[in-house]
């Protein structure tokens, strides 16, 4: 296994608490490239990202029917990462996003050295309401790393935000208002926010670990549980979080922050 998959595979088993500095511990070395990809070759990365998320969402169903027609039970073994990728047809980075993806689901545990296994059976029965738990549960998983990463984000940038950002930022949310007046669709515009808090951090290897999730968090902006008003009642969040930043307050903006991730929660817990 290379060192980028042994990476993919460990970062959902660290907890939330210890998330950073795993990170730091565990960065592989070649990881800082990415921070300076630029023009045609950062354009190329990101198309190549959009066609990659396309292909793991099919093969992580193709896997699902794999076990559900074959009747697997909880602790049967899967073919190896080179079978699988030969039997459906795709490159083993989209293989180990879609295996990731049923992973943080509970629906296979990657066991390193020894192969890939059932996790839980009773989850491979297609009924809206285990595909709606799954999601769930999923969302939750992420929203552990965004509360650890992003909020670190937020601390660096109420530290080093320079004008240009700040007005970026503005307008941003100035355009967020305005969709929100007129009852438009706001997933884009509060994606691109959250963006630029990575930017004012000013973090290379914070920007490039967060890349190499970030078509997983785009799962809160993409119609999270087939809803896309779901997290609509974190709009108010945004500017106060905002101020705190330009205002170089960190402590403010993290609490700010965290009540909108609190509304998150709670949003996908009632749902």
């Amino acid at each position: 296994m290379g060192e980028h998959a042994i990476w993919e595979t460990r970062i959902w088993k660290w907890p939330p608490d210890q998330f950073l500095s795993k990170i730091i511990d565990n960065l592989p070395r070649d990881w800082v490239r990415f921070t300076y990809l630029t023009g045609e070759k950062r354009m190329a990365e990101m198309v190549r990202k959009i066609n990659r998320r396309q292909l793991h969402e099919l093969v992580s169903d193709e896997i699902r029917k794999y076990i559900e027609e074959r009747g697997l039970k909880e602790g049967d073994k899967l073919p190896s990462m080179e079978q699988l990728a030969r039997m459906l047809g795709v490159g083993r980075s989209s293989l180990r996003e879609a295996l990731r993806y049923l992973e943080a689901i509970d629906i296979v545990k990657i066991v390193n050295g020894k192969g890939i296994y059932v996790k839980d059976a009773g989850s491979f029965r297609y009924t809206g309401k285990v595909k709606i738990e799954n999601e769930k549960k999923f969302l939750l998983h992420i929203l552990d790393v965004r509360r650890a990463l992003e909020g670190k984000a937020i601390e660096l940038a109420a530290a080093r935000i320079t004008e240009e950002m700040m007005e970026k930022m503005r307008a941003c949310l100035d355009t967020y208002d305005e969709l929100k007046r007129n009852n438009q669709d706001t997933s884009a515009i509060d994606y691109e926010f959250h963006q630029y808090i990575y930017q004012a951090a000013a973090n290379p290897l914070l920007q490039s670990v967060y890349d190499s999730i970030s078509e997983l968090v785009k799962r809160f902006f993409n119609e999270p549980l087939g809803d896309k008003t779901l997290f609509d009642n974190t709009y108010e969040f945004h500017r106060t979080l905002f101020e705190g930043i330009a205002n170089r307050d960190p402590e403010r903006a993290l609490a700010e922050f965290h009540k909108m991730m609190d509304v998150v929660e709670q949003s996908i817990r009632n749902f």
